[in-house]
C-alpha cells in the first residue's frame, strides 16, 4: 500500500486538534448538527469543532456545541480518540484532524443552527441510517449512548 501524496504547502499545518460531543436528552435522543463548512459540508455530525490555544478538549467541545446548537450540556466522559484524514480526488491531503470525542447529557436550550452549523436537532440513532452522515458517526453515537446509559444508573 502507498501512502498518499502530501500537499507540501498543507503538509505543515496537519493534524489539527479537535473535539465534539455526543449529548443525550432524558429521552435517548441524540444531538447533531448539520455542517455548513468544509471539509463534509452538509453533512450530519456531532456538534464540535477546532481546540483553540489554551482551551482543552472538554472545554472546546462545550463551547462548540454552544456555538454551532445554543444547547448547554455535561460531559461525562471520553468515547474515543479518532483520526479524520480527508484526501482531494488526486490522492492529495485535504485535512486531518484528531478528533476527541466525549458524551454528556443535555441541560438546558433548544437546538437552533447557528455559527457554521445549518439545522441542529436531536434524533433517535437509528435515524442516522437514512442521513448522510461523517465517517463513523452511527458507531460513535451507538458507542456513546451505551456509556451514557450505563452513566445513568
Amino acid at each position: 500500500m502507498t501512502e498518499p501524496t502530501l500537499d507540501s504547502a498543507a503538509a505543515p499545518h496537519w493534524p489539527k486538534a479537535a473535539a465534539s460531543a455526543a449529548i443525550f436528552r432524558d429521552d435517548g435522543k441524540l444531538l447533531i448538527g448539520l455542517r455548513g463548512k468544509d471539509p463534509r459540508r452538509v453533512v450530519w455530525s456531532l456538534p464540535g469543532g477546532h481546540i483553540e490555544a489554551g482551551e482543552t478538549a472538554g472545554n472546546a467541545a462545550l463551547r462548540e456545541l454552544r456555538e454551532e446548537t445554543g444547547v448547554e450540556a455535561e460531559l461525562l466522559g471520553l468515547v474515543d480518540i479518532n483520526d479524520v484524514i480527508l484526501h482531494r480526488p488526486d490522492g492529495r491531503l485535504q485535512a486531518h484532524y484528531l478528533l476527541t470525542i466525549f458524551y454528556g447529557r443535555w441541560l438546558a436550550g433548544e437546538p437552533v443552527a447557528a455559527d457554521d452549523c445549518l439545522e441542529a436537532r436531536f434524533a433517535d440513532i437509528s435515524e442516522l441510517h437514512a442521513l448522510n452522515t461523517t465517517d463513523r458517526l452511527a458507531y460513535f453515537a451507538t458507542m456513546s449512548q451505551q456509556l451514557w446509559k450505563a452513566h445513568k444508573r
